[in-house]
């Protein structure tokens, strides 16, 4: 069915997350408080728009997160 949402940030991800990666765990999280993978053709402009309202927060939150340690575990590798 749907991808399980995964960790986002580093040092868990090797790299930044991508958009792909962000929309992905968009989608998947509305699916699940939906309830549906995918919804009728009435529900599509509220699902759509959910994702990307879901996907804009969490972007929000990446940039805005301070991990520590992590620019030292970086340039130790």
């Amino acid at each position: 069915m749907c991808r399980s949402i995964k960790t986002l940030r580093p040092p868990v991800l090797p790299t930044e997350a991508t958009e792909e990666d962000i929309h992905a765990a968009a989608l998947q999280f509305v699916r699940k408080v939906s309830g549906f993978r995918a919804p009728a053709a009435h529900n599509r402009e509220v699902f759509d728009r959910a994702v990307e309202e879901v996907a804009e927060a969490t972007r929000r939150l990446l940039d805005g997160l301070e991990v520590r340690g992590a620019a030292a575990r970086a340039e130790q590798h």
